[in-house]
């Protein structure tokens, strides 16, 4: 046992080592990838709220956000304190037979900060199991004598089996999945009112999707609601992503006042960046009838090994206690007045090279497109693995501004893995506008270097050295 690594050891592992254990324990295909970047060729040495240390030195403006978890930013002080708190304190973390005073709490906080009758809540740990413990729940508040459920199709609700069944196509492999699903277009209430039906179980949707940047009207929600009402179908709003302030309003579809679904799940930021937990908050009569029984009170899982799990929750209820008191939906709109008109100013400045910019609050996509004569140039520079994807062209530009992002600006971005692949602007809450201001300099910049340098610099030293050209 003496080649065991110690947490102390993992601490001066290298770069070169990390990469080695995960080619040989973790994925090999993901090194490669990641390493095309400078990010995945560094380790981080700490992190607090929207920056990140690396061992060589570098400070790092971290502008994704976690991909939606750290609204908070990381390392929050008050969320460490909670968390310190538990641990000193030797709080209690799981046993199915005691009562938790923490998802007692947790319960009546979100039941106080949702509208209507949004009160029973379950807390697993990833925003798949949320979605799919609502998709149970809405299949057993009909007993299983309904069949179909209606999803967008350019949803994102999930990689698991289920919730991957419930996800659009972004993945190059099919799995199975739970049958009865049938796809309407985003937004479209009259595909929706002819797919809807007595055999109708459920409908998910996401009120923004945050992987294409686009939302449903309040028309389109309104409609969906009425139609739900009609036909008792269970309504299902996914907030993951958005939730907890990220586009300007505490859930997005709290900024439509009267509007409440049947269930509503959230995960991503509620941990505060510390904590693995999601949540399904459900209507109280669909709750009751499907689950208030004492033959069924078990069977929404809530003696599932990790379900509200002590310090989990613990860190999910000072998290949202801060983003309540320090009013994160603002923040997100304080954000949104110097990012919007900055990316709307590199637009016009970059006509030929930024397509379209989209999206509320903390949460934008830039779109970034070369044209036609671009394509020709790009596609004899990619390597041919990459040359057969369709979109590559789109990715190859976008990856090649987050590269030069980070290398020569220290600006830490992403980009979405469907639709048109745009490159996210999604930083924490605690932001300031100074940071926002620079992240747009050094977009703007970066961009001025014109697409053809960027790629051509990109594949040469990054792409074809890793993947063979």
């Amino acid at each position: 046992m003496s080649d065991l690594i110690s947490v102390d050891e993992c601490e001066q592992l290298t770069p070169e080592h990390v990469h080695d254990l995960y080619r040989r324990h973790v994925n090999r295909s993901q090194v490669s990838l990641m390493t095309s970047f400078g990010f995945g060729r560094e380790l981080v040495e700490r992190a607090e709220g929207a920056y990140l240390w690396t061992r060589s030195g570098r400070r790092i403006l971290d502008f994704t956000g976690g991909v939606g978890v750290l609204n908070h930013g990381h390392n929050h002080p008050r969320i460490l304190a909670a968390r310190k708190r538990f641990q000193e304190l030797r709080r209690m973390e799981v046993h199915k037979t005691y009562f938790s005073p923490y998802v007692a709490a947790l319960g009546h906080n979100l039941a106080q900060l949702l509208p209507g009758d949004l009160n029973m809540s379950f807390f697993p740990n990833s925003g798949a199991e949320a979605v799919e413990g609502a998709v149970k729940l809405a299949y057993k508040y009909h007993r299983g004598r309904r069949h179909r459920i209606l999803r967008a199709d350019i949803a994102f609700h999930g990689k698991l089996l289920g919730s991957g069944s419930l996800t659009g196509a972004h993945q190059n492999f099919t799995f199975p999945g739970i049958p009865g699903v049938e796809v309407f277009p985003y937004g479209d209430l009259d595909a929706v009112r002819r797919l809807a039906g007595k055999d109708v179980y459920a409908i998910l949707i996401e009120p923004f999707s945050a992987s294409t940047m686009t939302a449903c009207s309040e028309e389109f929600l309104r409609g969906l609601r009425e139609l739900c009402d009609v036909h008792d179908i269970v309504l299902i709003f996914d907030e993951i992503y958005t939730g907890w302030g990220k586009t300007g309003s505490l859930f997005h579809f709290m900024r439509y006042p009267g509007l409440v679904p049947d269930v509503v799940t959230t995960s991503k930021s509620f941990g505060g960046g510390k904590s693995s937990i999601s949540a399904y908050i459900a209507r109280e009569p669909v709750f009751r009838k499907a689950y208030d029984n004492l033959g069924d009170s078990l069977m929404n899982s809530t003696s599932t090994t990790y379900y509200g799990f002590g310090e989990e929750t613990a860190t999910a209820v000072e998290a949202v206690n801060i983003a309540v008191e320090d009013d994160y939906p603002a923040r997100a709109r304080a954000i949104e007045r110097v990012l919007a008109p900055g990316l709307e100013r590199i637009r016009k400045t970059y006509p030929d090279t930024v397509a379209q910019v989209r999206g509320v609050g903390a949460l934008y996509g830039i779109f970034l497109d070369g044209g036609p004569k671009l394509l020709d140039r790009v596609a004899r520079l990619a390597p041919v693995g990459l040359a057969r994807d369709p979109n590559f062209r789109v990715k190859l530009i976008t990856c090649a501004v987050i590269d030069a992002l980070y290398r020569d600006h220290g600006v830490y971005a992403y980009y979405t893995l469907n639709g048109a692949n745009p490159l996210v602007a999604a930083p924490p809450l605690v932001v300031e506008p100074a940071d926002v201001e620079y992240f747009l300099d050094s977009l703007d910049q970066t961009l001025g270097q014109g697409l053809l340098r960027l790629v051509t610099r990109f594949v040469k030293e990054k792409v074809a050295p890793r993947w063979g050209s």
